[in-house]
């Protein structure tokens, strides 16, 4: 078989950890680089993340740093939820590992150019580098096979505000650049997360006793079970970018979706990062999103489980 080519944009935290080992660990799958953006945490924290995670799995998977924040306005982390290293403040050592380059949006434009028409790219973060490689190569547009972004929500609530989701939140001016550029986008939101993704207590007991890496992938969302508990109100905790890589990978897995013109609110207000989903096409406008509305639960698990399963 031949592998498929992905490229991985992400604000290394809790559950990007855990969708980096799920492409790092498929055979199928021939990730040509990481590039790493600020929106969970800082920049330098999201890199360490990413190559700690890397380190762990043994691949050598260049890691890129890419932007240190939003295009148009300042960071607002989300340490309240994966902690203050992103990786739930269990004592690991995220210091102190070398990136391959400080060019990720420039690695990212590479991968893309280099292979046209082959690379996958998984968004996971802010679209700040995505944004930012279309305004410097908008030859990506056609030369990209499909994006798929864990962001936005197709069904309220979001997840930060009322309205809007994290990712598109951070930086809803890229987001608005990256949904109306003609790529191929798929979103992958925060809504179904919650209703297919959610991890309760006694499940999280068995992915840990998988291993290794399941220990590390069940370990590192302490902050982030609390948080759910008290905030989202979940029973357990969601893991809505091992969702959108698990889509990724096995795009099968999908159980409805719908082609839609979607847009996102740029600015601030109450509607900042909104996702508008144009479900019966009031607006004229052509579909330019795949809308994620609901994936096979049983699916997603039997991938994440092979996932953090230790080799033999």
């Amino acid at each position: 078989m031949v592998e498929r080519k992905f490229f991985i944009d992400t604000d290394t935290a809790t559950d990007d950890a855990v969708a980096l080992v799920m492409a790092l660990r498929n055979s199928d799958i021939d990730v040509l680089g990481i590039s790493t953006v600020a929106g969970n945490c800082t920049i330098e924290q999201a890199t360490q993340n990413a190559l700690y995670t890397q380190n762990l799995v043994g691949s050598t998977v260049p890691v890129h740093v890419g932007a240190a924040g939003p295009l148009m306005r300042d960071l607002q982390s989300a340490h309240h939820v994966h902690g203050q290293d992103g990786m739930g403040d269990i004592g690991l050592e995220l210091h102190g590992r070398e990136p391959a380059s400080y060019r990720g949006v420039q690695a990212l434009i590479d991968a893309i150019m280099d292979n046209p028409g082959e690379i996958e790219l998984v968004t996971l973060g802010p679209l700040t580098n995505l944004a930012l490689a279309l305004r410097l190569e908008p030859g990506i547009i056609d030369s990209v096979k499909r994006v798929v972004s864990m962001g936005g929500t197709a069904v309220l609530p979001g997840n930060v505000t009322a309205l809007a989701e994290f990712n598109f939140w951070a930086d809803p001016e890229a987001a608005f650049i990256v949904v109306n550029s003609g790529l191929q986008f798929e979103m992958a939101g925060w809504d179904i997360s919650t209703a297919h993704a959610v991890i309760h207590d006694g499940l999280a007991a068995e992915l840990r006793s998988l291993g290794t890496l399941g220990a590390f992938a069940m370990d590192i969302q302490a902050v982030l079970r609390e948080f759910c508990r008290n905030e989202t109100m979940l029973d357990g905790f969601d893991l809505p970018d091992a969702l959108a890589m698990a889509i990724a990978i096995e795009p099968t897995i999908v159980t409805r979706e719908a082609h839609h013109f979607v847009d996102v609110i740029s600015g601030d207000g109450p509607a900042r990062g909104q996702t508008i989903v144009d479900e019966r096409g009031n607006s004229g406008r052509e579909p330019n999103c795949r809308v994620i509305y609901e994936v096979d639960r049983e699916r997603f698990l039997q991938l994440l489980r092979a996932s953090l399963t230790d080799s033999p």
